[in-house]
């Protein structure tokens, strides 16, 4: 369920933490819930913000270019994926114990080492972890799309003209059938 909320309280008691969600959409129906905890069934509930996702169009067009770059290259666009994560994805730095590398490695889409660091007397080894294109948002994947673009171009690759990819951009996080008008 998604909607805009207004305010958000806790109440610590004795007892536990009591959560309150303020909103104006006044068509969330909690019945169904309300008669499970009454049946002392246990719920489960995760608050987080909101992020647009990307549509299957942008993610679509995405992996057509990247098979256009892979003939071009005679390249793998699997492994021309990964390069593009690492040119223009996102990632993140961890500090690992120097025997768990390859399991740490094989939960990432790529992974760079970085090298042996020394962290309060212990050694561990500094990796470069880049998460994989589906839990981008739009900003990100926008980012992402741009450099493919810019390589294609680069590359002498027919793309969408830019009018065409800023509308597939438009369209990140609307429902579908949805259009802007």
């Amino acid at each position: 369920m998604i909607f805009r909320a207004k305010d958000i309280r806790m109440n610590v008691t004795a007892s536990g933490a009591e959560i309150t969600l303020t909103t104006d959409d006044r068509r969330i129906d909690i019945s169904r819930l309300r008669e499970a905890t009454a049946k002392g069934k246990q719920l489960s509930v995760e608050i987080k913000q909101h992020r647009k996702r990307r549509s299957l169009n942008a993610n679509a067009y995405l992996w057509v270019l990247l098979g256009k770059m892979a003939e071009v290259l005679r390249t793998d666009k699997d492994e021309l994926y990964l390069m593009m994560l690492e040119r223009y994805g996102v990632y993140t730095h961890i500090i690992v114990k120097p025997h768990v590398v390859e399991q740490v490695k094989a939960q990432w889409r790529t992974v760079r080492e970085l090298g042996e660091v020394t962290v309060n007397g212990q050694k561990g080894i500094q990796l470069q972890c880049y998460f994989g294109s589906s839990t981008y948002d739009t900003k990100q994947m926008s980012v992402l799309i741009d450099g493919v673009v810019s390589e294609c171009q680069e590359l002498g690759i027919d793309t969408l003209p830019p009018d065409e990819i800023q509308m597939m951009k438009n369209q990140w996080g609307l429902p579908p059938g949805k259009e802007i008008a």
